[in-house]
């Protein structure tokens, strides 16, 4: 049996997403039958946002990288015990290859969790990327820096409360809560 931690323990969802120049659409009130109008940007230039939520304080890591990939994760991963070097953080994680990829170096008070295959809806980080993307929606930008600058600026914005709110699912705080019994 592996001794007993006294450190705080900390339960993170986390994923990435892609952002790019590629206007993100969301439907509009229209006429019954008209399609939503609106300015649309054909650029194929991208960044990657990875981020990781406790859903029970709404404390968070957000990191924008150029890639996805085994390298990239591992930034992330190191950027994200610096963070949390107090406690005993757990990572739940989907099965990314980038999560799998060349064995990421896992620092000694960052755990993770996979989650089953093709499981969306069990990580709610997913809900901060779809409030993000909502936040978008219909924007276009001169260039890369400059969507990253707002992007950035969106990712500051967000209260513990709001992510709370965003990430809470209440099964997942139920049996995070149940941890410290």
């Amino acid at each position: 049996m592996p001794p007993a931690t006294t450190r705080p323990v900390r339960v993170f969802s986390q994923d990435e997403s892609r952002l790019g120049l590629l206007t993100v659409r969301r439907r509009r009130l229209t006429a019954c039958g008209v399609h939503p109008l609106g300015p649309v940007q054909h650029v194929c230039e991208w960044f990657y946002v990875y981020g990781a939520v406790a859903p029970t304080t709404g404390e968070r890591v957000f990191l924008e990288l150029p890639y996805l990939n085994a390298y990239m994760f591992q930034i992330f991963i190191d950027a994200f015990a610096q963070a949390f070097p107090d406690s005993l953080n757990i990572l739940r994680l989907d099965n990314s290859g980038a999560h799998t990829a060349q064995g990421p170096r896992w620092p000694e008070h960052v755990r993770y969790m996979r989650l089953p295959p093709y499981c969306l809806e069990l990580n709610p980080i997913e809900w901060v990327w779809r409030d993000l993307k909502d936040a978008l929606a219909w924007r276009q930008f001169a260039d890369l820096d400059a969507q990253q600058a707002y992007v950035g600026g969106l990712l500051c914005a967000y209260e513990a409360t709001a992510l709370q709110s965003l990430t809470g699912y209440t099964y997942l705080v139920d049996a995070i809560n149940a941890l410290y019994l």
